[in-house]
């Protein structure tokens, strides 16, 4: 099965072309760059849209814009293409791509993303690791003091383990379909909303 995968809610966004399991090709850049990526992709692999069978995309949690330029983007696609979708969480793509670590994201606001034993919106300082946790992500390089202070370990800023990986979003999709069925995961109301009276 051919498979673009993308995710956009991060301030890196990520893009890789996946065939029964081989990546064919990764990109990373910034999610207004995303149809460049996915065009770069099929290009050097060869490959053509009308090949493609499946698309698996980021819903986030993350950057609220991020998130809908990704489904937006796949929604165009799958409509454009007649692919079905598959929506996967960032935070386990983040998680597949280090084993065992603790996946944190910057939710700006003074706040972070993380999966515990579920996906979870927090102060860096309420998250509770046991000590010698890894932590990987934007989340643990941004809080990297008060997260060590607890105990958890953070890898380098430029460590690979700290981006979340398309590569990943293939493995893990899941249950494609139509993709006005994939929906952004998001643990709390927009700014926009809160605005409203």
């Amino acid at each position: 099965m051919l498979i673009l995968a993308f995710d956009t809610a991060t301030d890196v966004a990520t893009s890789a072309l996946v065939s029964d399991g081989e990546v064919l090709g990764e990109r990373r850049s910034r999610a207004v760059t995303v149809l460049e990526d996915i065009d770069a992709l099929l290009r050097q692999a060869g490959a053509h849209t009308r090949e493609l069978e499946g698309i698996a995309v980021g819903i986030g949690p993350g950057s609220f814009t991020g998130v809908r330029i990704g489904l937006a983007t796949a929604r165009g696609l799958a409509l454009a293409l007649g692919v079905p979708v598959a929506g996967v969480s960032t935070l386990d793509a983040l998680a597949a791509g280090a084993l065992g670590a603790l996946p944190v994201v910057d939710a700006r606001r003074g706040e972070v993303f993380v999966l515990e034993d579920e996906p979870r919106v927090l102060a860096p300082a309420e998250l509770r690791p046991s000590p010698g946790t890894l932590c990987v992500g934007s989340g643990a390089v941004r809080y990297r003091s008060v997260l060590e202070a607890a105990g958890a370990e953070i890898p380098a800023d430029q460590d690979e383990r700290h981006v979340p990986r398309a590569r990943f979003h293939a493995q893990l999709a899941r249950d494609f379909g139509p993709a006005e069925a994939v929906e952004p995961m998001y643990l709390r109301v927009p700014d926009a909303d809160k605005t409203r009276k």
